[in-house]
């Protein structure tokens, strides 16, 4: 299966090297370049990529807007949102986030660690470093910016308390591998419990599982050195 990649970026140079370098790899295909947020959003609606490559600062409609069209449109339901950046911009990586992005790489990634995030966040799973991104979740995700409501609690109750634990657990930073030796279960059955929870809260991906359980108070900021900690 084919990886279509969309590159949105304000720099031709930029899209130009990461053209070169997506192409070179049999299973990907860029299908399309834009250069601003609307641009992006009309192209995924054209060929409905599998991931779209965002940067955050452009002129014109934003990376951020460009996101937050694109996770909004339920024709896109499939296309995920990779988005670039740097640590300066915690900020706006966390609104991202929020408006549905499944990750954030530096642009000084190298290109291995490009190609598999990815991958990555074509498979379904969410881009999410277990130790600057949750710093940037536990900072930003748990205090909604004006305007905006926090998820009820009670739109868990639909899950089951394993399904309540595992997802906990994918909140604190664990990949699948460390919550089934924390579980003592396998990591396949790690995986089917996140993505049942998923499917029972409606939400598109890893990340917007992990805003879902600060936000509804499952996992609350204020362990150690700031670590998450499960309520």
């Amino acid at each position: 299966m084919t990886v279509e990649v969309l590159l949105a970026d304000d720099q031709a140079l930029l899209r130009a090297t990461f053209r070169i370098l997506i192409d070179s790899c049999p299973d990907m295909d860029v299908v399309g370049e834009a250069s601003d947020g609307a641009e992006a959003l009309e192209l995924a609606r054209t060929h409905h990529p599998d991931v779209v490559l965002m940067d955050i600062r452009m002129p014109g409609t934003d990376g951020l807007s460009g996101t937050a069209a694109i996770c909004a449109d339920p024709e896109l339901a499939t296309t995920r949102v990779l988005i670039l950046t740097t640590f300066e911009t915690e900020d706006y990586v966390a609104q991202a986030l929020r408006a549905g992005a499944s990750g954030f790489l530096g642009k000084d990634v190298t290109a291995d660690a490009l190609l598999a995030g990815i991958r990555t966040v074509a498979s379904g799973e969410a881009l999410l470093s277990p130790g600057a991104t949750r710093t940037l979740i536990t900072r930003f995700l748990t205090s909604p910016a004006p305007g905006t409501h926090l998820v009820p609690p009670e739109r868990l109750a639909d899950l089951t308390g394993r399904e309540r634990q595992v997802m906990a657990l994918a909140a604190e930073g664990k990949s699948n591998a460390e919550i089934a030796e924390l579980l003592v279960v396998s990591p396949l059955t790690a995986r089917t419990h996140i993505h049942r929870a998923m499917t029972k809260l409606n939400a598109r991906d890893r990340a917007q599982l992990v805003v879902i359980a600060y936000q509804t108070g499952l996992v609350q900021a204020g362990g150690a050195n700031g670590a998450p900690t499960a309520v």
